[in-house]
């Protein structure tokens, strides 16, 4: 933003500033303001006079934006490889929700600032949540660094009947938005939104009134749509399908973003476009789970925004988004049976752009003037980039997606703030995490 002081300056030979047309700039300066937002991305002969006090930072790889994870519950980190062989409505109600029960905060911390490290670590500096018992995720992100976008969750099981009725839950929700604001925390970091977990978990006047809710604050709604075929053949029978019910209850008049959507149907994608609704792809999970694999091409030439999700760490099993952009561009490609489904340059965009446009974030998800400085810095003194910058541009963007993966994650910056240094967290020690997370998953085995 004209006028900021520039506070950090990062110098790379090559930069992905991911916009719509996910360009390369060589040789080129990222400039950060005091407040943590970028002021200047662009060729480094045409980079502005800096400051004297501005830190200099000689990148010896490539920057690009922060991930966004677009769907997660990272929290799960505890029950990872619980149920591992079960198909997804067992696995909830014989194994996780049972697990879920026994979840102190405390526990939810831990699993939350595991999953926040292993992320961090993959270059993912944005997880859309949902999740049981908030505050303790976001003391979770804030002391990790990272930054999240909350769905707190609303369900209506008996396996959890102990964390009250969905209607005490949506009132939570609204009184800590009333509260604490709908965004707070250091460069926004915390979003606060509302998870209704599914039209087959809730009531119908549920969803309507969490729309209501989330309208007259303008908060997201975070909801599972059309995951497995059982679930929506059960849904189509009685509403006609979920995004149409959605749409007769009113939630799709403010924002929205859905998880999976598997299976949606020509109406569905249409609905969803006119109405500008995100979804959240997660392929891996999808796959895992045998819940099948959703229209991303469909979906992308409808003009819906999509993001990728990794979904739980305990289906999926892994927090790594990475892996999401090479499953989401495979399984495009196997499903149409056409190589050229989606390029490299797409499956990128839907990791970083796609995700915030999902979200119905303008402020993250690409390195442009006045979005939060969330910068990830890939190491290309790697195998995946022995051919080295000097290639095509094509050849480079196709290494990045299909070769590189998490591994080549150096450096983070969140806010402008570096959260992640040579691999390792700086904010939190990440064996310090991990023995903590090990203790409270004891505690929920019994």
């Amino acid at each position: 933003m004209p006028g900021m002081p520039t506070a950090l300056r990062l110098h790379a030979p090559m930069v992905l500033p991911c916009d719509p047309a996910c360009s390369v700039i060589r040789d080129a300066v990222v400039d950060v303001d005091e407040t943590g937002r970028i002021s200047y991305c662009g060729p480094r002969q045409n980079a502005p006079e800096r400051t004297n006090d501005a830190q200099v930072r000689e990148c010896g790889g490539i920057l690009l934006p922060g991930l966004i994870n677009a769907h997660a519950h990272s929290p799960m980190t505890l029950l990872r490889g619980m149920g591992a062989d079960l198909p997804l409505l067992r696995w909830l109600t014989e194994v996780i929700w049972p697990a879920e029960a026994r979840l102190r905060p405390s526990d939810v911390k831990a699993g939350m600032e595991l999953g926040c490290v292993e992320m961090l670590r993959a270059g993912v500096t944005t997880s859309s949540e949902m999740y049981f018992i908030g505050e303790s995720v976001v003391d979770a992100v804030l002391a990790t660094g990272s930054r999240v976008v909350l769905g707190s969750a609303v369900i209506d099981t008996p396996a959890l009947e102990a964390l009250g009725g969905w209607s005490g839950m949506v009132s939570r929700i609204d009184r800590w938005i009333d509260s604490d604001g709908l965004r707070f925390g250091p460069g926004d970091r915390i979003e606060l939104a509302y998870g209704p977990h599914s039209a087959y978990t809730l009531p119908t006047e549920a969803l309507q009134a969490i729309g209501e809710s989330a309208q007259q604050r303008g908060a997201l709604v975070h909801t599972h749509v059309a995951e497995t075929l059982a679930e929506d053949v059960e849904q189509r029978e009685q509403h006609g399908s979920v995004p149409a019910l959605l749409e007769k209850l009113g939630v799709l008049d403010g924002r929205v973003l859905a998880a999976h959507g598997v299976h949606l149907s020509d109406e569905d994608l249409a609905l969803f476009a006119r109405r500008g609704v995100g979804v959240a792809h997660c392929p891996g999970s999808n796959a895992k789970l045998a819940s099948g694999t959703a229209r991303l091409v469909d979906l992308l030439a409808a003009g819906v925004p999509v993001g990728l999700g990794t979904d739980g760490p305990s289906s999926n099993d892994d927090l790594d988004l990475w892996e999401e952009v090479q499953l989401a561009g495979m399984f495009a490609r196997a499903v149409t049976g056409d190589a050229t489904a989606l390029p490299a340059r797409s499956a990128l965009l839907a990791a970083t752009r796609g995700g915030a446009d999902a979200l119905h974030r303008p402020d993250i998800g690409a390195l442009e003037p006045g979005r939060w400085a969330d910068i990830v810095h890939l190491d290309v003194d790697n195998p995946a980039f022995a051919t080295g910058l000097d290639a095509p541009d094509e050849q480079v963007l196709s290494n990045v997606v299909w070769a590189a993966g998490s591994r080549c994650v150096r450096d983070v910056w969140v806010a402008g703030e570096q959260v992640l240094a040579e691999r390792e967290t700086t904010r939190v020690d990440r064996r310090t995490v991990q023995a903590a997370a090990r203790t409270a998953a004891q505690h929920i085995r019994g």
